[in-house]
């Protein structure tokens, strides 16, 4: 068994209340759930309007699934209108 974990460090530049960032961010994470099938979640930067810390864990019995479907949400992450990703970074257990 191998645990893969993608963390994403984004600035959403157009949130100008919690309420906006969160209504991104549950779209977002809804879309990942439903396409991969992974666990994700916000890690950090909870209170801050245009900051967020995004975690995803998936597990999988090859190390080629796994970055394969990290690397699909990332470039997911990538493509939000208003969101800049600032920093990514995929971890193989």
């Amino acid at each position: 068994m191998i645990v893969g974990i993608l963390t994403l460090e984004l600035h959403l530049t157009e949130a100008d209340s919690l309420k906006a960032k969160r209504f991104v961010l549950r779209s977002f994470k809804d879309r990942v759930r439903n396409k991969f099938n992974v666990s994700i979640a916000e890690v950090d930067g909870n209170d801050l309007w245009q900051r967020s810390v995004i975690g995803v864990a998936c597990v999988a019995n090859e190390t080629k699934i796994i970055q394969q479907t990290l690397s699909r949400i990332r470039d997911m992450a990538s493509s939000i209108p208003s969101v800049e990703m600032i920093n990514s970074r995929i971890e193989l257990l």
